[in-house]
């Protein structure tokens, strides 16, 4: 059985040198923790790591994309070297507004490709050496768009269900080895991911506040996070329409632009 609150001690972050992941890192930042983190942009990272070890923490840094294989495995085998890992938080995503163009073929293979198999090439290394402690906590960013599939944003809702229903299948099969693996589902929130839509985004939250709702949710290792609650309650209802009456009706959402 899973503890009902477990602070983690060591925790390893992708996308973490800027939106989301950049908040989370600077949520778990303190004292009595060890922080790896990993991003793109060797600068923005830095002046992440930077403000984490203002606030007491001990901080270590991985420039790599998750969509290399190699480079992903040598990070996380690296930072369990130095401190066994305790939660993995698979954040590292794109959308068409951050690749800065619209869902076409090329943003779409993008898309699928970082979403999917950034996030497997984080999640699979991990699991293997937690295996070997019978211990550990994975988290999964995926979306509230992942509940169904979403004309507005094809590729993005696509890879977010991939991420949603890989979270869940693992939660059971992980469960009797010790390790816990939680599927987070935000609504929208202020990121580079959201700021270049130009439509109205409801319940548009902070991104500080959400990093500290996914911190407070995760140390009661739930299988599943979703917030706010209305929109959760939204895409699961939209989730159990019949498709004649959902995807004519999410069709009219408005479309991500470049």
């Amino acid at each position: 059985m899973f503890s009902k609150k477990l602070e983690p001690k060591s925790v390893f972050i992708t996308g973490a040198s800027s939106g989301l992941g950049a908040h989370l890192a600077i949520e778990y930042a303190n004292k009595d923790r060890t922080l790896h983190l990993a991003g793109r942009n060797k600068e923005r990272l830095n002046a992440i790591a930077q403000k984490c070890r203002k606030r007491g923490a001990k901080v270590f840094t991985y420039i790599f994309d998750t969509t290399d294989e190699k480079a992903a495995t040598k990070a996380i085998q690296s930072a369990f070297k130095r401190t066994p890992l305790d939660l993995v938080i698979a954040n590292a995503g794109v959308s068409a507004g951050v690749i800065g163009m619209p869902e076409n073929g090329d943003a779409t293979r993008k898309i699928m490709t970082t979403n999917i198999f950034g996030t497997l090439n984080t999640v699979l290394p991990a699991l293997e050496l937690m295996k070997k402690r019978h211990k550990g906590h994975i988290a999964l960013i995926a979306s509230l768009a992942g509940y169904r599939g979403m004309s507005s944003c094809p590729a993005y809702s696509a890879s977010k269900s991939a991420v949603k229903a890989l979270g869940e299948a693992l939660y059971g099969q992980q469960k009797p080895r010790g390790i816990c693996v939680t599927t987070i589902c935000p609504g929208f929130i202020e990121t580079p991911l959201t700021d270049k839509n130009r439509f109205y985004m409801p319940f548009l939250m902070k991104a500080d506040r959400a990093a500290h709702i996914i911190h407070k949710r995760l140390n009661k290792r739930p299988a599943l996070i979703g917030f706010p609650r209305i929109m959760v309650f939204g895409a699961w209802l939209g989730s159990c329409l019949p498709s004649w009456i959902a995807l004519p009706l999410f069709s009219l959402f408005p479309k991500k632009e470049k």
